[in-house]
């Protein structure tokens, strides 16, 4: 791969790779003449839209679910691992960025129209380094969005339960997996524009009610804050904050729907630096009023009382679930597409309904594994970059160096000790409450009714720590009011 560090080839490329959105951004506009309203709601590809994708797709359900990280990990693990893991996912982002312009740029150069074709990162890697590394991308990407996709699912219908429990959270599951079907019709990236924006003034007051409401509530009483204590919680905790900040499963996706991708290069560290403003005060503020008793609630919801406030954050952050089950789903949308040969047709009927088998094993997934968690990693760092690295990292040896350190710490950590911890929690969810649970982790029921299928009363947890009933933090919430 050759170098575009001289001036000439960075305008030769940059003319090239924005000449084509160009092209597309003028034949926008055409259609914003008979629409204004549309162009301003629907149609997005400037930097500000993708720096909204990025901040509003990084934080979902599991701002929810930090808390219960921090009291598996403790306060300063906690905050260090965020910040740790918010530089590798930028650095990642950043060599992703560099990738995709050099696979634009090539492809420019011998007049490749993407005008009805959505680029995605199993391309970009089979341009520039083949079928085997292709195939890689493929199947970890593909993976990563299909159990992203179950947990905001799962993450739906355990949220509208502290609402109304009147319906158990499988038959949630099965009203929301309908809801959610309904991102088929949602062409592209392109058209996330508002849900974006949206989603991301959500999730900012999710994140500040969760630490007002918890400095106003205090200390419980005889709070204590003894984490780190066992290796395999410390290690399930710190693979929910990496989860967090790495995935990068729809990076290319986001830059592919900017008219100028060149620029994304920063726009994934300006998002993780306002999304860890949210993600801190919020986990640690919960962590200090309410301690080691996280380790038994999953889902900071459940630890707040009741009141018109907290109400108005789960129904925002159902609402946000919905947006971002469409962002991990539209990739695979396009997948499916072009698997079929029908991702070049003009045709939404035509598309929607041929996107709806890849929703069938996501709505089923949910329904069988509610406790089911991702074990993750940013595959992004496995790759170097064919433009000169800034000189702050210490050029091409920097940055060897420091993507062997990158790789070795997913390997050893993430993939690792994080595999281990993940799959030693989710076996004994499946030990504990069997296949298709009814309601999980829904409280017993009062004395003298007939108890619900599947109680939510599990066994110890591996390792002696009888108190630990959650899952993978990811996707588990907490025990909820009981039901009528």
């Amino acid at each position: 791969m050759g170098s575009t560090s001289n001036g000439i080839d960075d305008k030769e490329a940059e003319a090239v790779t924005a000449g084509r959105y160009m092209e597309m951004e003028h034949e926008g506009e055409e259609k914003t003449i008979k629409s204004k309203l549309s162009g301003l709601l629907w149609h997005g590809g400037s930097a500000y839209d993708a720096w909204f994708s990025c901040a509003s797709n990084q934080v979902a359900q599991v701002l929810l679910t930090l808390p219960y990280s921090f009291s598996q990990l403790g306060m300063l693990s906690g905050i260090l691992f965020q910040l740790f893991y918010g530089l590798m996912g930028s650095w990642t982002a950043y060599l992703i960025s560099i990738l995709y312009v050099e696979y634009r740029t090539r492809k420019g150069r011998e007049k490749v129209d993407f005008r009805n074709h959505v680029i995605q990162w199993f391309e970009v890697l089979d341009g520039l380094l083949g079928k085997h590394w292709r195939n890689v991308g493929l199947a970890f990407n593909c993976t990563f969005l299909l159990f992203g996709s179950v947990i905001q699912l799962i993450a739906c219908a355990s949220n509208i339960y502290y609402i109304n429990d009147k319906l158990d959270k499988r038959t949630w599951t099965y009203i929301f997996g309908a809801c959610c079907a309904t991102t088929v019709f949602i062409p592209s990236f392109h058209n996330y524009r508002i849900w974006s924006f949206l989603g991301l003034v959500m999730t900012t007051y999710t994140a500040w009610y969760l630490t007002a409401a918890s400095l106003l509530h205090g200390q419980v009483e005889g709070v204590q804050h003894s984490g780190p204590t066992k290796l395999v919680l410390y290690f399930t905790g710190s693979t929910n904050i990496l989860y967090t900040f790495g995935g990068h499963a729809v990076t290319v996706e986001i830059m592919h729907a900017m008219w100028k991708p060149q620029k994304f290069k920063a726009i994934y560290l300006l998002a993780t630096l306002y999304v860890l403003t949210l993600t801190l005060p919020s986990a640690a503020s919960v962590y200090w009023a309410f301690g080691d008793a996280l380790l038994n609630h999953s889902n900071a919801f459940s630890l707040l009382p009741q009141t018109p406030f907290r109400d108005a954050a789960v129904v925002l952050m159902l609402i946000h679930q919905f947006i971002t089950f469409g962002f991990a789903c539209t990739p695979l949308y396009f997948v499916w597409e072009k698997l079929i040969g029908l991702h070049d047709c003009r045709s939404m009927c035509k598309r929607a309904a041929a996107r709806l088998p890849v929703v069938i094993p996501i709505w089923f997934l949910a329904i069988i594994f509610p406790f089911f968690g991702p074990i993750n990693s940013a595959v992004g760092s496995l790759l170097n970059a064919v433009e000169r690295p800034p000189r702050f990292v210490g050029g091409w040896v920097g940055a060897y160096l420091l993507n062997m350190f990158v790789v070795g710490w997913v390997l050893v950590v993430g993939f690792g000790l994080g595999g281990w911890a993940s799959m030693t929690n989710f076996v004994h969810q499946i030990n504990t409450f069997g296949l298709f649970a009814k309601c999980y982790q829904c409280p017993p029921p009062p004395p003298g009714t007939l108890p619900i299928p599947n109680p939510s009363t599990p066994t110890p947890f591996p390792g002696g720590s009888a108190a630990h009933n959650a899952t993978n933090p990811a996707i588990v919430v907490s025990p909820s009011p009981a039901p009528s």
